[in-house]
């Protein structure tokens, strides 16, 4: 067991009032710490990931970005006629951890330049899908559009979700409409 899982499990002694182990054996036992490291890459979630595609490795273009472009993985290019839509394999296939998804969005500047986005933005890849990652485009533009290999065509947005080994449906026969909203949507809280 490494360090952090051991404080961890700690941790939980200290919070149960039942348990012997008390807040001062824990600064007792971790007082000098050693093993703690400073490789900022440690302390990050990890999602293993296998390309197939001859394209670069996805990654992140900048500390602040959100998502990871995905590109096109194609043997030739695909035309999408204006008003129709594809699917456009990447060659990439992800490990995704319990509790979490892949959301596939579009790309703002593909969206804003060619009217070209996710057709179920966002997309959801979910924790147990082990196939490659393919993306929905549909073409909004009046004119043709044409993805060539390599091409970005979407992003890629790592976030956390209850999934369902968490959550309970639970039928019941009237649902509390006592809130400030009710049951108004569509615009019911006004344009601006």
């Amino acid at each position: 067991m490494d360090i952090y899982e051991r404080m961890k499990s700690r941790i939980l002694d200290v919070a149960d009032l039942s348990h012997p182990y008390t807040q001062e054996d824990f600064d007792t036992e971790f007082n000098n710490i050693n093993e703690i490291t400073t490789d900022l890459d440690y302390y990050k979630s990890k999602i293993n990931f296998k390309n197939d595609s001859t394209n670069e490795d996805p990654k992140y273009a900048t500390n602040g970005s959100s998502g990871f472009d995905l590109r096109a993985n194609l043997e030739s290019d695909i035309l999408i006629e204006s008003g129709h839509r594809c699917i456009i394999p990447t060659g990439l296939y992800f490990e995704i951890p319990q509790n979490t998804e892949i959301q596939i969005r579009s790309r703002s500047g593909l969206a804003a330049k060619n009217g070209v986005v996710v057709l179920n933005s966002p997309g959801t890849i979910d924790a147990d899908y082990r196939g490659e990652i393919k993306v929905i485009l549909i073409n909004h533009n009046n004119s043709d559009f044409v993805v060539k290999h390599g091409d970005r065509i979407a992003q890629a947005v790592v976030a956390s979700v209850i999934a369902n080994n968490h959550v309970k449906l639970n039928k019941v026969d009237t649902i509390d409409e006592n809130t400030e909203r009710g049951s108004g949507g569509f615009g019911s809280t006004g344009i601006l």
